[in-house]
């Protein structure tokens, strides 16, 4: 019993003494200030030149980039209480990008200050607005801002344990560790899933208070995770260029990444068939009414763009092993899906902006007929809806996007420069460096 108390795993050193276990110092600090440096001018330039529309762009950038840290969160919990081998080296980096929750709580102040704004449907609403008012007791300023507290206060404080704890198992080296946050992860999981469906509810689908989706939620979920592991693979391809994570993070270690990213390519696309399909078979105008909204303005050309480019064009070109196995070809698939979910995020809040004056009287008074020839004549319709989209998009819509994205890889680099780039001593780390596809 005393052996086994005091038995810790064997360090990096020991396993893989040529692999580099921290960043020089100095090392990255340029790229780090030059990250937040341009992140912080493109976010200026959109409050500069965006007037009232801003606060939508930047709530599309926000739920976008937001939806990474989430997925790193999730990553890192689904290895604890799977206790996986394979992903030890892939979980310090998602460790890092989840460390910058408390920056996320912090930008989100500017989607407060423009609140009125955003969510002017149930804060002020119709007074012969009677669905309105039957969700009063949940749309609500005080109480909203309350679940902004709760929500931010899950994520951080589970964050934090789970860092911390892998950044002291780096010092004492105790599988004891590991099995505590293996534990952990389970109501850890479930408080997860509730904080971040429920953020979904009223972050985005607030938005329309007269529409609501049960599974809305989980298609917010899948479109971030996939987006975690795109940023991942971007961020690790990238420390490896600069001589960091090599040995650590290998072709088996991107071939599992794009694996799971090709996965959620195909839940994001099976949780969205499910809600359109439902809502579609029903026919009940409170709830197709979201998508006639989106079949109009030129937002039926994005819907097309989303079929295609969230669906079948990365579904064909990711299937192929080969090209997981490919640093230039996964990371252009990374790039690609990327692009697409900021595009998801628009298509998910921007069409309620260009809404936003009409009453509940007119708004989304479409029929599912409408949202129906969305689907059966959108490659015809696409050239001409396209155009309507690109005369009423803004820049900021992509510049909010690009730039709280750069921000959070400056804030994951500054985790990076200042912790160990693998956990040194988990007790799983030989598995994860002789790890191997089959």
């Amino acid at each position: 019993m005393t052996a086994t108390a005091h038995m810790t795993a064997p360090s990096l050193q020991q396993l893989a003494p040529t692999i580099v276990p921290k960043v020089k110092d100095g090392d990255l600090a340029t790229a780090q200030l030059g990250a937040l440096v341009l992140g912080a001018a493109l976010i200026g330039g959109a409050w500069a030149t965006g007037g009232e529309r801003f606060y939508f762009s930047y709530l599309v950038g926000y739920m976008g980039v937001l939806g990474i840290c989430l997925g790193a969160l999730f990553f890192t919990m689904v290895q604890h209480i799977t206790r996986a081998g394979w992903g030890i080296c892939v979980r310090r980096l998602a460790e890092n990008i989840m460390g910058a929750l408390p920056l996320m709580a912090l930008l989100f102040v500017p989607i407060y200050v423009g609140f009125d704004h955003l969510f002017h449907h149930w804060v002020h609403p119709d007074p012969n607005d009677h669905l309105v008012a039957g969700k009063s007791a949940w749309l609500n300023k005080n109480f909203f801002v309350a679940r902004i507290v709760i929500y931010f206060a899950i994520w951080i404080a589970m964050a934090f344990f789970f860092r911390r704890a892998s950044l002291q198992q780096d010092e004492n080296g105790d599988p004891a560790v590991s099995l505590r946050l293996s534990r952990v992860a389970a109501p850890g999981l479930l408080l997860f899933a509730l904080s971040v469906t429920f953020a979904a509810f009223d972050w985005i689908m607030s938005l329309d208070p007269h529409w609501f989706s049960t599974i809305f939620g989980l298609t917010y979920f899948a479109g971030a995770y996939m987006a975690f592991f795109a940023f991942t693979i971007l961020m690790a391809k990238w420390l490896g260029k600069r001589g960091y994570l090599r040995g650590a993070i290998t072709v088996e270690h991107y071939h599992d990444l794009g694996k799971l990213m090709f996965a959620f390519v195909v839940f994001w696309t099976y949780t969205n068939f499910s809600q359109y399909m439902l809502i579609w078979y029903a026919n009940l105008p409170e709830e197709t009414r979201w998508f006639a909204d989106r079949a109009e303005g030129g937002w039926g050309a994005i819907g097309t763009l989303l079929v295609f480019g969230h669906f079948f064009i990365p579904f064909g070109f990711l299937m192929s092993r080969h090209v997981k196995r490919n640093g230039v070809t996964l990371s252009i698939g990374a790039i690609l899906l990327l692009v697409v979910h900021c595009f998801d995020m628009q298509f998910l809040i921007l069409p309620t902006a260009g809404s936003h004056e009409q009453g509940p009287a007119e708004h989304g008074a479409g029929h599912v007929a409408n949202a129906a020839e969305a689907v059966e004549t959108g490659i015809a319709r696409f050239t001409h809806d396209f155009g309507t989209y690109l005369h009423g998009v803004h820049w900021a819509d992509f510049g909010c996007f690009v730039g709280l994205f750069f921000v959070l890889v400056g804030a994951t680099l500054w985790n990076v420069r200042r912790a160990n780039l693998v956990p040194l001593r988990d007790p799983r780390l030989a598995e994860a460096l002789h790890f191997q596809n089959f």
